[in-house]
């Protein structure tokens, strides 16, 4: 039962175990907790603690040295259920594999049995020596893993928000339409009213039948303009569901991320990541042998008339002259300039004159060579 200022009656005989203050005689006073050993203790008993630097915990029989910055209030009513939820979040912040990046569903359930097994060992403080080490022995090893996983979770969770706030978004928009049309149609209604009742007032008894089949072809028209404009609306939403969902696309898996690598001894069953081999030099001369290029294809001839009279020239192949050996000196000289851009390269070269450095020697040489022979 909660008092009138939101506190619970049976946290009023709260005391600081430090200075032995009861929230009876201050309904103000708050009580923070720390990670390290879940003592609670009030707000002015921490400050004047442990703002000058690190301390022992205040407790009698507690001998663990806190800080000030990682006091917090509590978040449930039982300190047991706290701890326990700070022990799960951290031990799932470390062992975050993902499913996919086992053999089986079998090997992911063996996992998650084992990160429980763990995390009741930290909670029944059992084997906490040895857990802890295998816990950071595993978050050095893994740390790219880890940190792939986590950017993950978290471009999950962005893409969730998103989601959530595109569907409220969506639902504002077709309530706000609803009620645009609700009006309209009131209005609407309202003026052919008006006008049906000005006109049989003006007209005689036999054009009211006239006046009735005109207003209902009327509203069937405004009823068909109606569900086209719906129609319209839904299409306009759907599209821009497909554009948000193109535009954050399908979040990778960890499987997929560079430097994941497995865990060793700790987790058993996940997949062997295998590393791409370093793309090799390019050898656009394809060993020296001919006609093996993937820039372009050598066909066995070409139709030529001066090559014609040769290939039927046994004067001319006795020598050992091959025409598929001309072909592809050919085509590897056409393809030569391609990737060159002899302008960017002119251009470079006018520059770089321009600054004044220096040219090559055999330049140089010419140059003198041509000045004294103008001189001669």
């Amino acid at each position: 039962m909660a008092s009138k200022n939101g506190i619970d009656r049976r946290d009023e005989d709260e005391v600081c175990p430090v200075c032995k203050s009861s929230r009876y005689l201050n309904p103000n006073m708050r009580f923070l907790i720390n990670p390290e050993c879940y003592h609670k203790m009030c707000e002015s008993c921490v400050d004047r603690i442990f703002s000058s630097g690190p301390a022992s915990c205040p407790v009698a029989g507690c001998r663990k040295t806190l800080r000030k910055n990682r006091f917090r209030q509590q978040t449930f009513e039982d300190i047991g259920v706290e701890r326990e939820v700070d022990i799960r979040r951290r031990v799932m912040h470390i062992l975050n594999r993902r499913e996919e990046e086992f053999d089986s569903k079998r090997a992911y359930d063996d996992f998650l049995e084992q990160r429980e097994e763990i995390i009741a060992n930290l909670v029944c403080r059992i084997d906490v020596a040895r857990t802890e080490a295998q816990l950071q022995a595993y978050a050095q090893e893994n740390m790219q893993s880890i940190k792939a996983n986590q950017a993950l979770e978290e471009q999950e969770a962005t893409s969730f928000q998103k989601k959530i706030l595109l569907e409220q978004e969506e639902a504002r928009m077709r309530q706000q339409i609803a009620r645009e049309e609700y009006e309209n149609e009131r209005r609407e209604q309202q003026a052919t009213r008006e006008d049906f009742l000005t006109r049989l007032a003006s007209g005689s008894a036999a054009d009211a039948a006239a006046i009735a089949r005109e207003g209902h072809k009327v509203h069937l028209k405004k009823s068909s303009a109606r569900r086209s404009e719906e129609d319209r609306i839904r299409q306009k939403q759907a599209a821009l569901r497909g554009t948000e969902v193109k535009r954050t696309g399908t979040p990778l898996t960890a499987a997929d991320t560079a430097g994941a690598t497995p865990g060793a001894g700790l987790i058993k069953g996940l997949r062997k990541i295998k590393t791409p081999e370093p793309e090799k030099p390019y050898d656009p001369f394809m060993g020296l042998v001919p006609g093996k290029r993937d820039y372009y294809t050598q066909l066995e001839s070409y139709p030529y008339a001066f090559l014609d009279k040769l290939r039927s020239d046994t004067t001319v192949q006795a020598g050992g002259y091959d025409l598929q050996e001309y072909y592809s000196r050919t085509l590897l000289e056409a393809f030569a300039g391609l990737g060159c851009f002899v302008q960017e390269e002119v251009a470079q070269r006018d520059a770089t004159s321009s600054l004044g450095m220096s040219k090559p020697a055999s330049t140089e040489g010419a140059a003198m060579a041509a000045v004294g022979k103008n001189a001669a």
